[in-house]
């Protein structure tokens, strides 16, 4: 029973205690002045009836009719007159005592009982005869009835008036309570919450300062990590004067571009090489070459920040030179951007940067995974090399054909187009363990695979960049998910399922989802969905969008996390499952200290609240015991197990 209920209870207690009290008292007094009045009422009656019949004590008409006026004019039980020479009785008049109103049991509750007097008629100085009188107690009942109700109501109205101002004066007093027990369920889902405004009542005052005291300490603690964590990042993985990625982190996302994998696709990899770095510090002196540097950075930022470029990375390798790794982009595409940065280096170098050759040379290839990286930067030296001999065009030098690359988008539309119409779904599922017993699942990661004309199983690193293309990506996405709700309505088992950072722009797509999750809140709790960190929306939206879902009951993690908790927002706001951290930060984690180093700044960060990890792309037995050892929470990749049809 609640603190509420309780007390409304002994407040309802405690009217009936004070009612019952009152009422037995109140009683008790009248009974006994009732049963007073009405032994004086039959005395009255007796002294007045001997000394009128005394004046002539032999005449029975006399004597009849002044005990039939007595009688009739007053409430008695019964009036005799006995001679006292023989104890005969001379006149008797009564009447049963009887109330049509009041109840048995308040009759024999209260015990009133008829009272009697006595007088004596003289003849002379002679006794000639006894008047006894008996009193009905009828009115007097009748009285203490009517009164007794008229209290009763008057109580319960009191009791009524009483317990609605006492439980809106409980429920307003219990407001600070039911706000300290949400404070509490924000925690345990990870949200940290304070309350603004402070409970008048001191003792409530004191808890709810003690409440938020503690959430934003844990939020202090929580800050002062994210804080460690990104400048051991920033430290490790960008470039101090432009704060792009440095060469070290393209390398490790060039690896995981190559890796052959179910997220794997083509892509392509662009280098811009300042010409005549040290000539433009001589001429242009050091503050003016930074000022360039600083500039084609810019022009590098900007390709990168739109929407469905959020994956592509940008660095500085070293100098004047820079990289941009663009997965997922098509060969149409990478001609269109080599032409748009081109136009732009020609302003700069109009606008008087450099006025006798072009600011840069560009050298861009393609990619596909399997390759080694060794080879994808051998051919991008080469065309960069080509670039410099022939400045009126970018070079571009595609590594070899593909089947599926040399198809047309009409072709891509058409069959993908198809797939998804008639439900050419294949679900795979990745496993996702424990680190400390890996026989443990947590869950299962669902993986994508569209069948194409053939009946081939084609990966989702072919098929989903041409989906972003086509637009298609939230139609997907609600595919995929309608796919693994049915598969769950069928096997109950704990599912991960991603979704594209283009519907989580898409209102419309997401009220679509929401919609979807809360027609079935019985699988709630077996469904994660996943966010990219690289695609994330504003912190603004991110947040209605996690609380959207967390309405729904179904749970949401993020996954290819890599430190950058500025750009999150409020993350102890998000109530996340989990984090999944990118695989770049994990593969040889073992040999390299400094990443052992970044991680556990983000293993301490996430620790203090309560947040699990899970580390992606565990390839080595290595990895997995240095992750272990630093406290992370789970693991998947080819060591624990491949993706697998269930």
């Amino acid at each position: 029973m609640t603190l509420r209920n309780q007390l409304f209870l002994a407040i309802c207690l405690f009217l009936l205690v004070a009612f019952s009290g009152s009422f037995f008292v109140s009683l008790e007094s009248s009974r006994e002045q009732t049963l007073s009045q009405l032994r004086a009422h039959a005395q009255d009656a007796a002294t007045a009836l001997g000394l009128s019949l005394s004046a002539q004590p032999d005449d029975p008409a006399r004597m009849e009719s002044m005990v039939s006026a007595v009688f009739d004019s007053g409430y008695f039980s019964s009036i005799r007159i006995i001679d006292i020479a023989n104890e005969q009785t001379l006149l008797e008049r009564s009447a049963p005592a009887k109330s049509a109103h009041v109840p048995r049991w308040f009759i024999r509750l209260v015990k009133l009982r008829p009272e009697g007097g006595d007088a004596l008629i003289m003849r002379g100085w002679q006794q000639a005869a006894r008047i006894e009188v008996v009193s009905n107690p009828q009115f007097a009942l009748d009285k203490l009835w009517d009164s007794t109700v008229g209290s009763l109501i008057w109580l319960l109205l009191c009791g009524l008036l009483s317990a609605v101002i006492g439980g809106w004066m409980l429920r307003r007093q219990f407001r600070p309570l039911d706000k300290m027990v949400r404070q509490a369920e924000a925690i345990s889902k990870r949200e940290f919450l304070s309350q603004s405004k402070l409970p008048r009542t001191p003792e409530l005052k004191r808890v709810v300062l003690a409440m938020n005291q503690m959430v934003e300490k844990l939020k202090g603690l929580f800050a002062e990590e994210a804080v460690r964590s990104e400048q051991l990042r920033a430290e490790s993985y960008l470039d101090s004067l432009t704060q792009l990625a440095n060469r070290r982190l393209l390398d490790e996302q060039l690896a995981d571009q190559l890796q052959v994998c179910e997220q794997s696709r083509d892509g392509h990899l662009l280098m811009l090489r300042i010409n005549d770095l040290a000539g433009l510090n001589q001429r242009l002196g050091g503050q003016g070459t930074d000022e360039l540097i600083g500039a084609v950075a810019e022009l590098l930022k900007r390709l990168t920040q739109l929407p469905e470029r959020r994956t592509w990375l940008a660095a500085r390798n070293r100098g004047g030179e820079f990289s941009l790794l663009a997965p997922g982009l098509d060969i149409p595409g990478a001609a269109r951007l080599v032409a748009e940065i081109s136009v732009t280096l020609e302003n700069m170098r109009l606008s008087g940067a450099s006025d006798c050759m072009p600011v840069a040379h560009l050298g861009i290839v393609a990619y596909h995974p399997g390759e080694a990286a060794s080879d994808v930067l051998l051919r991008l030296d080469q065309s960069l090399t080509e670039a410099a001999q022939h400045p009126e065009r970018p070079w571009v030098q595609l590594s070899r054909s593909d089947s599926m690359v040399n198809h047309s988008q009409h072709e891509w539309r058409t069959w993908i187009d198809d797939a998804l119409t008639q439900g050419k779904l294949q679900l795979y599922f990745q496993p996702v363990v424990q680190c400390s017993d890996t026989r443990q699942v947590l869950h299962h990661k669902v993986l994508a695979r569209l069948l194409d004309p053939e009946g081939e199983a084609i990966a989702a690193g072919h098929f989903l960049p041409w989906i972003e293309r086509l637009g298609w990506s939230a139609r997907f996405d609600l595919a995929m998910l309608e796919a693994t709700l049915d598969y769950l309505v069928i096997n109950r088992w704990p599912l991960a399922l991603s979704l594209s950072g283009s519907t989580l722009r898409d209102q419309a797509q997401v009220r679509q989802i929401v919609d979807l999750l809360q027609s079935l809140p019985e699988l709630a709790p077996l469904l994660t969905l996943e966010i990219d960190e690289r695609q994330l929306p504003s912190p603004q939206e991110l947040q209605r969008l996690t609380h959207s879902v967390l309405d729904t009951g179904y749970s949401i993690g993020l996954q290819h996390f890599g430190g950058r908790f500025s750009q999150i927002g409020n993350i102890t706001q998000l109530g996340l499952a989990y984090l999944k951290i990118d695989g770049a930060y994990v593969r040889s984690i073992d040999q390299q200290p400094d990443k052992r180093l970044f991680i556990d700044a983000i293993f301490r960060a996430t620790h203090s609240i309560d947040l699990p990890l899970i580390a992606e792309m565990v390839e080595t037995q290595g990895e997995l015991e240095v992750i272990r050892e630093l406290g992370i929470f789970g693991a998947m990749g080819r060591l624990i197990g491949a993706p697998e049809p269930m």
